[in-house]
C-alpha cells in the first residue's frame, strides 16, 4: 500500500509540505529578529545581553525537542503503517512528557538565571540586560515545551499549512507587544529588555491554546482524556531512542556555539555584537534547507513505516539538490549586500566591518550546513538517530573547538577564525552523512517492524 493512500490521507509532496514549514521557520526566526532589531534601538549592549541569554534558551528548547522530535518520527512511521490508534496514544504521551519536562526546566531557570549569566564572562550593563531577559523567558519555557510537542505532532500529520498560520499569528502579536512594551507605546509601560521577554511569553501562551484546538482537528483518531495519563514503556522507549540522540546532537552543537561565544567575549564588545547580527542574517540563508529537511523527514518517516525503502532512498537526493539551489541563491544575496544588511542593525562602522567579513564566508559555511540539515533529518526519520551524534561529538567537540581556539587565540583571526572552525565541522559531517545515507545502513533501524506493517495493511 502506498503512503499516498488510506484513511483521510492526502498526497504528500515535498513542495506542499515545505513551503508552509519554510514560512513557519521564517516567522520563528523573525520573532528573534524582531527582538534584536527593536532592542538595537536601545543599544548594542542590550542586543549582546539578549543574544547571550538566548544561547541558554536555545539549549533548553533543544532539550525540550527530545520528546517532540522523537514522537513526530515514531508517529510518522505508525501513520505510514496505518496504525492510527497507536499514533494517537503516542501523541498524548508525548504531550504529557513535555509538559512535565517543561515545568521542571522553568523552575531551574527561575532559580539559576543569575548564576548562568555570570558564567558567560559578561560584565556591567550587558550582564544586567542578560539576567533580566533570561529570568522571564526561562521561567515560562514550559509554554515552548507544549508548543514543541503539539506543533511536531500536527505537522507530521501533513498539517504544515495550519501550523504556519499559528506561527504567523503568534509573531504578529509578538511584534505588536514588542512595540508597546519595549518603547512604552500603545498605552503600555516602557520596559525595555524585560518588555521583549514578556511579549514572547504572552504570544507563546496564546499559541498553546490554538495548537491544542488544532491537534484535535488533525488527528485521524482523536486523543481521549485518559490517554494523557496512560504510560507505555514501549512507546516511551521508541520516543527516547529517537529523541535523545537527536537532541543530544543539537545540544552538542549549541554547547560548541557557547564556547565560541566565550571565545568572542575575549575579542571585544564590537565582535560580540557583530557576531549576533551576523548570526541573525545567516539564519535566513539556510531557511529553505531547514524547511526541506523537515518536510523530507515527514515523507521519509511515512515511507519507512510503509516499508518503501527505495522511495525513501531516492527522496533524500532530490531534497538535497533542491536545498542546495535555494541556499546558494540566498548566499549570493547575502554576500553581495552584506554591508547593507549589517547596516540595518547598527551604524557602528567597526561592528559592520567585522560582521561583513564573516558573512562573505557564507558560501563555505552554508553549503556544508545545508547537506547536514537534510541528510541528518532523514537519518533520524528512518530511525538511525545515534550515528549523527557519534560523528557530531568527534567533529564538533574534538575538531572544531580546538581549531577555533587555534584560529582565534594563536593565529589571531578573530571572528573569521570562529566562522572557519564552524565551516570545517559542517563540511566534515556533511561528507560522512552523505556516505552513511548512500550505504543504506539506516534501513535496519525502522521503528515499525515488517510484521506490524503487513498486519496494518
Amino acid at each position: 500500500m502506498s503512503i499516498d493512500e488510506g484513511h483521510k490521507e492526502k498526497k504528500l509532496s515535498l513542495f506542499h509540505l515545505t513551503w508552509p514549514i519554510f514560512l513557519e521557520v521564517f516567522l520563528f526566526m523573525l520573532m528573534g529578529l524582531a527582538d534584536t532589531f527593536m532592542l538595537s534601538a536601545l543599544s548594542d549592549n542590550a542586543v549582546a545581553g539578549v543574544g547571550t541569554a538566548n544561547q541558554y534558551i536555545h539549549i533548553a528548547i533543544l532539550i525540550l525537542e527530545v520528546v517532540g522530535n522523537g514522537a513526530a518520527i515514531v508517529v510518522a512511521q505508525y501513520i505510514g503503517s496505518k496504525r492510527f490508534i497507536e499514533a494517537a496514544k503516542i501523541s498524548a504521551l508525548a504531550i504529557t512528557m513535555n509538559i512535565v519536562l517543561g515545568i521542571l526546566m522553568s523552575a531551574l531557570f527561575l532559580i539559576f538565571s543569575g548564576h548562568l549569566m555570570k558564567m558567560m564572562n559578561l560584565k556591567g550593563e550587558v550582564l544586567q540586560y542578560a539576567q533580566s531577559y533570561l529570568v522571564i523567558i526561562g521561567s515560562f519555557i514550559f509554554l515552548q515545551a507544549i508548543i514543541n510537542a503539539l506543533a511536531a505532532i500536527i505537522r507530521v500529520h501533513g498539517w504544515t499549512k495550519q501550523t504556519m498560520y499559528v506561527s504567523l499569528g503568534m509573531n504578529v502579536l509578538h511584534v505588536v507587544l514588542n512595540y508597546g512594551l519595549i518603547f512604552g507605546n500603545l498605552g503600555l509601560p516602557q520596559l525595555g529588555v524585560q518588555g521583549a521577554a514578556i511579549s514572547s511569553v504572552i504570544s507563546r501562551g496564546v499559541a498553546v491554546l490554538i495548537f491544542f484546538w488544532l491537534l484535535y482537528q488533525a488527528l485521524e483518531v482523536k486523543i481521549k482524556l485518559h490517554n494523557y495519563f496512560t504510560y507505555s514503556k514501549d512507546y516511551v522507549r521508541k520516543i527516547l531512542n529517537i529523541g535523545l540522540p537527536s537532541a543530544f546532537e543539537q545540544v552538542l552543537y549549541q554547547f560548541c556555539q557557547i564556547v565560541f561565544l566565550y571565545y568572542a567575549t575575549y575579542i571585544g564588545a564590537e565582535t560580540l555584537a557583530a557576531r549576533q547580527y551576523a548570526m541573525n542574517i545567516s539564519m535566513f540563508t539556510y531557511l529553505f534547507a531547514i524547511a526541506i529537511g523537515m518536510g523530507t523527514a515527514i515523507i521519509i518517516g511515512r515511507y519507512v513505516g510503509a516499508g518503501q525503502k527505495d522511495e525513501a532512498y531516492q527522496q533524500v537526493w532530490k531534497s538535497v539538490r533542491s536545498a542546495f539551489i535555494f541556499t546558494l541563491s540566498l548566499v549570493a544575496v547575502v554576500t553581495i549586500f552584506r554591508k547593507q544588511l549589517m547596516g540595518v542593525f547598527t551604524d557602528n562602522p567597526e561592528v559592520i566591518a567585522i560582521g561583513a567579513s564573516v558573512l562573505v564566508l557564507s558560501v563555505l559555511l552554508e553549503t556544508g550546513r545545508t547537506m547536514n540539515i537534510v541528510i541528518i533529518n532523514s537519518l533520524r526519520a528512518s530511525g538511525d538517530a545515534r550515528f549523527p551524534v557519534k560523528i557530531g561529538f568527534l567533529s564538533m567537540v574534538c575538531m572544531s573547538l580546538p581549531l577555533g581556539y587555534l584560529f582565534v587565540f594563536v593565529l589571531d583571526w578573530g571572528l573569521v577564525g570562529i566562522w572557519l572552525a564552524i565551516s570545517a565541522d559542517e563540511w566534515l559531517r556533511s561528507i560522512i552523512m552523505y556516505f552513511r545515507w548512500k550505504s543504506r545502513k539506516w534501513e535496519r533501524y525502522a521503528l515499525v517492524s515488517p510484521t506490524e506493517q503487513k498486519e496494518a495493511q
